[in-house]
């Protein structure tokens, strides 16, 4: 196991930290120039622009927790009928591969014939070009993102919740607390290890989001979906990564990009841990 992680895992690190101080020639190779690579992420508009769009596209990621936890407490009442259905239909996005779920919302986001804009039609509201448009198309990928986790997020919120003692929701019910008391009072604060847990994960995955917005934003015919006016503001830290090293063949910066992100994962999930002692209850 050791071998294996550090082959796979510490090994590419250690590389891409190596050649972030480099610049890769024409013909392959590298020149060792320093911290050039780090110097140039500071002049370059592009930078910022997906620095911006990676945390708020995490920011909305994150407001949607709130709502698996809310979804999963519906599901876990007791006498729901249908129950295992519903969990089913909600984890179905889970196990989807990104390109299907990437092809189906291109179709209900399409300006022309998409069904979102039909289904707008129909209470008089017109619809955009939802995947094309600058001023949405970021918000229209952070819905689907919320779609694709809801249902992981929720598998994990109904393990934590099967594991609150009844008794604490019957002195509850002696008590007179109302639903919604019980639900902020108990629930929430029983629950609050494992909300962290997703809050986690969901922060890492959201950082590193790179194929949704590729699938949505690339154009037959075009690189990398350079032809869709909306790219600039829905390219992600990930995405321009893959631009700068794949598509216009800087490896160096590419590579400072990917380190760049690294450590900033990083930094953001100690502070995530360091935080957790004020609010998560463990008792």
């Amino acid at each position: 196991m050791t071998i294996g992680l550090m082959i796979f895992y510490l090994w590419p690190v250690a590389q891409t930290f190596f050649y972030s101080f480099t610049k890769s020639g024409p013909f392959g190779g590298h020149t060792w120039i320093g911290t050039a690579n780090y110097r140039a992420l500071l002049d370059e508009p592009s930078v910022g622009q997906a620095v911006a769009n990676t945390l708020l596209y995490t920011t909305i990621q994150l407001a949607g927790i709130p709502l698996a936890v809310l979804l999963a407490a519906l599901l876990n009442q007791r006498g729901l009928r249908g129950r295992s259905v519903y969990r089913t239909l909600y984890f179905l996005p889970v196990v989807t591969m990104p390109v299907a779920v990437a092809m189906l919302w291109r179709w209900m986001y399409n300006g022309d014939y998409g069904l979102v804009n039909q289904l707008l039609s129909t209470i008089g509201v017109q619809g955009t070009h939802w995947a094309s448009d600058p001023s949405v198309a970021l918000y229209a990928l952070a819905a689907i993102g919320i779609w694709m986790a809801l249902g992981y997020n929720m598998v994990i919120f109904l393990a934590g919740l099967q594991g609150i003692p009844a008794t604490y929701y019957e002195a509850a019910a002696i008590d007179g607390a109302s639903p919604a008391r019980t639900f902020f009072r108990i629930t929430v604060p029983l629950l609050s290890p494992s909300i962290f847990f997703a809050t986690v994960l969901t922060m890492i995955n959201s950082l590193q989001m790179f194929d949704l917005a590729y699938m949505m934003m690339s154009t037959p015919g075009s690189a990398a979906g350079t032809a869709n006016p909306a790219l600039p503001r829905v390219r992600t830290i990930s995405y321009l990564f893959y631009q700068k090293a794949f598509v216009e063949h800087d490896l160096g910066f590419g590579a400072a990009v990917a380190f760049v992100l690294l450590a900033f994962i990083l930094v953001m999930t100690v502070l995530q841990f360091r935080l957790q002692r004020k609010w998560v209850h463990y008792a």
